[in-house]
């Protein structure tokens, strides 16, 4: 495929995609690298969107399990996203991508709040577009909130990155007998509760028609080898 195939796309990164060798935080060498990735995307005329998660900071279920209350923990890992969505507008404008940060939740003295016609303006502009604070909501995962956002502005493809080159029947890691698939349906990733997406941000996705792939992002080069038309990583569709 090429840019007359995608002309918009939705990046999913993992807060844990910005850990590095860190055990905490950011890396700016990953993010660095996260934004030559971009901005290849961006060059070759294509607008993105990228939805960040924030448990490199703070996850709410995890603090909700170490007995916060769950809303609470939810909030502050909201605010976690913001965070880094702040260091990857960072690095990615250092590399020459005009971003803005849209939060779902206001925080108006560091960044935009979520309007969907202003963000699909700022992608129309050749603007890359963070979205931070998940949906704004508790109980939603920030892959739910990369669904919504994806279908909201209308993008042709959303982009999963994770640690392994596609989905497996089972941790490629524990496993060396794991199957890798080229492509699979919502309903088989579903019923063979294949770790993906949690089942909201899948379902979404299949009611809406929304095609994923899961890519691995460590690999150097992988966005651009995808926009140019490589069957990279896993296809999840209808």
């Amino acid at each position: 495929m090429s840019k007359r195939h995608y002309q918009r796309i939705l990046l999913k990164l993992s807060g844990e995609a910005l850990l590095g060798e860190l055990d905490y935080g950011i890396d700016p060498k990953i993010s660095s690298r996260i934004a030559r990735e971009v901005s290849a995307v961006v060059d070759a005329g294509i607008q993105i969107g990228i939805v960040i998660g924030g448990g490199n900071i703070f996850r709410g279920a995890g603090l909700a399990a170490s007995g916060i209350d769950r809303i609470t923990g939810d909030h502050m890992g909201m605010l976690a996203t913001v965070m880094n969505a702040l260091g990857l507008q960072d690095a990615l404008e250092r590399a020459g991508v005009t971003t803005r940060v849209m939060s779902a939740i206001s925080v108006r003295e560091v960044c935009e709040d979520y309007i969907r016609r202003r963000a699909v303006r700022h992608l129309e502009k050749g603007r890359a577009v963070i979205f931070a604070a998940g949906t704004g909501n508790p109980f939603f995962t920030t892959d739910t909130a990369a669904s919504l956002r994806a279908i909201e502005i209308g993008a042709d493809l959303m982009i999963k990155a994770t640690k392994v080159d596609g989905i497996y029947s089972s941790d490629p890691v524990k496993n060396e007998d794991a199957v890798r698939y080229d492509r699979v349906s919502y309903d088989e990733v579903i019923e063979k509760k294949l770790a993906v997406m949690d089942t909201n941000a899948i379902v979404l996705c299949r009611d809406q028609s929304m095609p994923i792939r899961i890519i691995n992002l460590n690999r150097p080069g992988e966005m651009q080898r995808l926009i140019d038309g490589e069957e990279v990583g896993t296809l999840v569709g209808a």
